[in-house]
């Protein structure tokens, strides 16, 4: 049972118990709407002296009850704006880190998700963008790989495919030690060790563009192109995103 449940019942007991007790209806809104406060609840105590002590020592008790579940409820509903508050903080950190890159769109629907856990930290924003490449790049190095199986496929397309994976394969080991120097803390400087890091996701991307090549020619499948393209385009756009966040992070540490 929730608190505002709780509170329902227990204003519906002290309803029964007395008539009177529609005053408490009418200072439980107060409290609720204006906040506990020491003054208020003094206040609130007092009037009740007023009724009558027969009327005060039965419902006492659960007065003081609806008294501290007001406090907490307000003290939720303020937590609750203060969450709100920092999700909004994080959130637009993303959305305006997201518009300096190549794809503000792809960015956001994927990295918003991640808010809560980067806090409008830059560091974490672009070891984030790496994580999500090296995973997106492995998982597309799986499809294209699967494609070669296919039935009715030329050797030229299998060829290109199998470059392909081979050109993603090394992506993915880019990607993995780029990952690994982020998270890094010893050793180099820090220009040192994100200069490494900016090297290794050019050349990622790179060869997101090599494995692409081996598609241009009429001698592919139609079909087949697409399946690749669509593959390799999310990954180089991610990868895209993550060299930008990491530039950025280089830039301002």
């Amino acid at each position: 049972m929730n608190i505002d449940q709780l509170l329902d019942n227990l204003i519906i007991e002290l309803h029964l118990l007395d008539p009177l007790s529609s005053l408490v209806f009418i200072k439980l809104e107060i409290l609720l709407v204006h906040g506990v406060t020491n003054n208020n609840q003094a206040s609130f105590c007092r009037e009740f002296e007023e009724i009558g002590s027969s009327y005060f020592s039965i419902s006492m008790t659960a007065l003081l009850i609806l008294i501290h579940l007001a406090t907490l409820l307000n003290s939720s509903l303020a937590i609750r704006k203060l969450l709100g508050t920092q999700r909004n903080i994080e959130t637009e950190f993303i959305r305006t880190s997201c518009g300096t890159t190549t794809d503000p769109g792809l960015c956001m629907t994927t990295f918003s998700g991640y808010a809560s856990e980067i806090q409008a930290s830059p560091k974490l924003l672009a070891r984030t963008a790496l994580s999500v490449s090296l995973n997106t790049t492995r998982s597309a190095s799986t499809v294209i790989a699967k494609l070669s199986k296919s039935h009715g496929l030329t050797p030229k397309e299998i060829a290109a495919i199998r470059d392909c994976v081979e050109e993603l394969k090394d992506s993915v080991d880019e990607l993995k030690r780029a990952c690994d120097e982020m998270g890094s803390g010893g050793g180099k400087s820090f220009e040192l060790r994100m200069s490494d890091i900016q090297t290794w996701v050019s050349a990622a991307l790179t060869d997101e563009d090599t494995c692409m090549d081996g598609f241009s020619g009429k001698y592919v499948n139609g079909n087949l192109k697409t399946t690749v393209r669509r593959q390799i385009v999310e990954v180089a756009h991610l990868i895209s995103i993550a060299l930008t966040f990491v530039n950025h992070y280089a830039a301002h540490p």
